[in-house]
């Protein structure tokens, strides 16, 4: 292998193809590697692809290898929907159609494009998306673990941490999230460069610096995993404030800071372990590109940007692309979030008759349906489920479709008056009584928040509006599919890394096939151990707090969350590294806990937080491992940084909380003169009522109103397995993904079709207009200008709460008003309530 302390590449020596097969010098072989205009647009390649490291590979890559690589082709990525579809056909055709031979110019000609593509799939990554932002070469003497980046990720992760925290239970609430500080981290680095000395100090043998020079990408990328680690606030929090807060549980002893610590950071290294098991599946495969990564990867490379190429006639640097794009955006988006508001949500049709029930319903886009041909202004509204640049075209088709198909069903539900959907909105997440107010817990449960049956008769059963119904009935088949799918499409992959994680297989070669594998192999890898112990560890921390403690819960929930974590977390995983979409499991979670736990809310709640969010967490995580292969920083220096900024960001999370609990006077009540109120906090115990001391049973079980909707499980087991076989035999259901087509359905309650549609014309110019015509253009500046987006409404979020929202400046007018007016703003139902005041079985008449 060629010196790693070098301009360490993957090619030169290193592969056994390039000692063997035709001789032939770079001049020999210049002409063949011509990227031709129908390679650029068909096959996504560019000339700048195609180097000398390329050109070496392909003339000394035997008959025998190229063989191999096109059967690679087909059978590994013959149903990757991110692989460049034209190489697969041409691959596939090469292998079996009979009749290419014939044609000995047509054979030559694709023998020719497929030995560039397997010589370029050596030398780089099969992917457009992966070649325009991660290099694919490496120097591994570059400094990582520098005190300035530890510094700063430490700093960065207290800071967002202490705010995200403090200002979550506030109304309105702010949050700073790692894009922030990926921006911040760069000036802040630039700044320690200059002004801190470069003396040398030697500690345990080890020789090192406070200013080793130039504030590197490598640095700037891991103080953005420990951000991404860091501004998440433990989900347990809003347990404890539940448990603790007087208005609801009014369990004292929950203030104390240990029993907060040992759940707070059990949910989160939980996720971390099992993360480091999952890197087989979600982080060595390329297939697994994680795409949000590559936006991130495009931010800090704008920062650190070497050269200036021309991308299809634009000289532009990326660093200055980006400054503009941010600074207009950062002035924008004053209008659509503060100042006109009409442009966030431009519901015009309902203008035309504001109090029309009907035309709000299905027109609007604040609790209606959305149907609107041009219905926001506003880049946080478009990004919102989807970001179409950022997102594959296929995954934004596929979301699209299943928001169309389930809109007229939910029409149908809700004309139909199906299980009195018509006497609520149409299109809300709140639960409701039979009265249409929202539902008053209280009512169901005693002084000590345990449920009541003769309160519960007396008052109402729970009732969910149609948009809500149809998100349930997607999640419950999403679940299903999603194991279905992974089992039709995966089972390859899965089982492979099942049988290397068995044997203990390395994972990491210096002759594997992917180039960043290669280099990732010059670093020391992080033994299993190393992440089963912490697996343990945090097991055992989460079994002590609920067990040390007057929980009322017994440990083995962490168990069962973990085991539920351990059923999902590859699938979802692999079909977030490849879609950009991320399942949850917060339904299945509540809905299997409250079966397990009825009548025990507290007890459901950890059962959701060690299920639901241990597998959240994962996902995260492992996302994270994957930006560090991409930019190759070494595993032990991003187990180290994951592990120490997870323990930071808890304990300043659990002592904010544990100071607004006990020291905000009034904290979560709604007359609490600070506003903290507690929005989140109130909808956790509204859910924590529902579906632990209510439990599932009475709205989801045997004779319950909503019983029907279960067969939904079923239906999503069923469904991949047509779509499969037809895929196979027709191309155009090649793209079509059962999961994220379901996924689609959940954007309803309180999101709509303006959220996904005003994405669309957006996604298809960029990611296949652009994409197919100026690849150069789309490689350079594609993810950049979202994440420029992005960046720029978070900190004009943050001027303004400041600003403004925090001193209570409001700016009454029409074009910040009409919006919010009429039927639309209102959630008006279809129907009135009867005469008798409620609809449905009446008090004494449901059980």
């Amino acid at each position: 292998m060629a010196s790693q302390n070098e301009k360490a590449t993957p090619t030169g020596d290193v592969p056994e193809m390039s000692r063997t097969g035709s001789k032939g010098s770079w001049d020999e072989k210049a002409e063949s590697v011509l990227v031709t205009a129908e390679m650029e647009n068909d096959l996504q390649m560019l000339d700048s692809d195609y180097d000398e490291e390329v050109a070496a590979v392909a003339s000394q890559m035997t008959e025998e290898e190229l063989q191999s690589m096109i059967e690679m082709i087909v059978e590994e990525h013959g149903q990757d929907p991110n692989f460049p579809a034209a190489v697969i056909e041409k691959a596939t055709r090469y292998l079996r159609d009979s009749t290419l031979k014939a044609d000995p110019t047509e054979y030559a000609k694709v023998h020719e494009e497929l030995r560039l593509q397997a010589a370029l799939m050596y030398t780089n990554s099969a992917y457009p998306e992966v070649r325009a932002v991660v290099d694919n070469h490496d120097d591994p003497s570059m400094p990582v673990a520098t005190f300035r980046a530890w510094f700063i990720g430490m700093i960065f992760v207290a800071i967002e941490a202490f705010i995200n925290q403090f200002f979550y239970l506030r109304q309105p609430g702010i949050q700073i999230t790692y894009n922030v500080v990926q921006v911040l981290a760069f000036p802040a680095g630039k700044l320690l460069e200059a002004i801190l000395p470069t003396w040398k100090f030697n500690t345990f043998g080890y020789t090192w610096t406070l200013n080793p020079g130039h504030f590197n990408l490598k640095e700037h990328m891991l103080i953005t995993i420990m951000a991404n680690v860091g501004y998440s606030t433990p989900y347990t929090n809003d347990i404890v404030i539940v448990q603790h807060i007087d208005r609801f549980f009014n369990q004292a002893w929950a203030s104390n800071f240990g029993y907060q610590f040992l759940v707070g950071i059990s949910t989160n290294l939980i996720g971390y372990g099992l993360a480091g098991l999952t890197r087989r599946f979600l982080v060595y495969p390329s297939y697994a590109i994680w795409p949000q990564n590559l936006a991130t990867i495009a931010l800090s490379k704008a920062f650190h940007a070497g050269k200036n190429e021309t991308a299809n006639g634009w000289r532009i640097s990326r660093m200055r692309y980006f400054l503009i794009c941010f600074c207009g955006m950062f002035v924008y988006f004053w209008f659509p979030n503060y100042i006109f508001q009409a442009l966030s949500y431009f519901n015009w049709i309902t203008w035309i008759a504001p109090d029309n029930i009907t035309l709000a319903a299905v027109t609007g886009s604040v609790t209606g349906l959305g149907l609107n041909p041009l219905p926001t202004f506003d880049w946080n509204q478009v990004v919102v489920v989807a970001d179409p640049l950022i997102n594959p075209f296929f995954t934004m088709a596929n979301i699209f479709l299943g928001a169309v198909v389930t809109l007229p069903i939910i029409l149908g539900l809700w004309f139909g008056n199906v299980w009195y959907t018509a006497y609520l909105p149409i299109n809300s997440n709140g639960v409701f009584d039979n009265t249409g107010a929202r539902y008053n817990v209280s009512l169901a449960v005693n002084s000590e928040a345990l449920f009541d049956e003769a309160s519960y008769e007396a008052y109402s059963p729970a009732y969910l509006a149609t948009g809500n119904l149809l998100l349930y009935g997607a999640f419950f088949a999403l679940y299903t599919a999603s194991l279905s799918h992974a089992f039709l499409y995966h089972r390859r992959e899965i089982s492979m890394g099942f049988r290397k994680l068995i044997k203990g297989t390395s994972h990491v070669s210096a002759t594997d096939r992917d180039v960043h594998t290669r280099l990732m192999s010059v670093y020391k890898e992080v033994p299993e151990w190393w992440y089963f112990s912490v697996l343990c560890v945090a097991i055992g921390l989460g079994a002590a707090g609920l067990g040390a403690y007057p929980t009322s819960t017994t440990p083995a929930v962490v168990l069962y969350g973990v085991f539920l974590a351990l059923i999902f977390c590859v699938p979802f995983g692999i079909i977030m590294s490849i879609t950009n979409v991320q399942l949850t499991l917060n339904v299945l979670a509540e809905f299997l806990g409250g079966l397990w736990f009825s009548g025990n809310a507290t007890a459901v709640n950890y059962f959701k937080g060690y299920g639901y969010v241990t597998t959240a967490h994962t996902l995260s995580f492992a996302q994270d491992l994957k930006l560090a292969h991409y930019v190759h920083i070494a595993p032990r220096v991003t187990f180290m940084a994951q592990l120490f900024a997870t323990v930071v960001s808890t304990l300043v999370c659990v002592g904010i909380l544990n100071f607004q609990m006990t020291q905000i006077p009034e904290v979560c009540s709604p007359t609490q003169p600070d506003h903290f109120t507690c929005p989140g906090t109130n909808t956790f115990f509204t859910a924590a009522v529902l579906w632990g001391t209510l439990g599932p049973r009475r709205m989801f079980g045997a004779g319950a109103i909503y019983n029907g909707l279960l067969w939904c499980f079923l239906i999503g087991a069923v469904l991949p397995f047509p779509f499969y076989f037809l895929g196979k035999k027709y191309k155009t259901f090649e793209r079509f993904h059962v999961p994220v087509f379901l996924y689609g359905a959940l954007l309803w309650a309180p999101y709509s079709l303006a959220n996904i549609w005003s994405a669309m014309p957006i996604a298809y110019f960029f990611n296949v207009f652009v994409k197919k015509r100026y690849l150069a253009w789309w490689s350079k500046y594609n993810y950049l200008t979202t994440t420029s987006f992005t960046s720029a409404i978070a900190l004009s979020a943050i001027v303004m709460f400041f600003a403004l929202q925090w001193p209570g400046v409001v700016i009454s007018w029409s074009g910040n008003d009409r919006p919010f007016a009429g039927c639309d703003g209102n959630a008006c139902p279809l129907l009135p309530i009867p005469d008798q005041g409620y609809f449905g079985p009446g008090p004494g008449q449901f059980h």
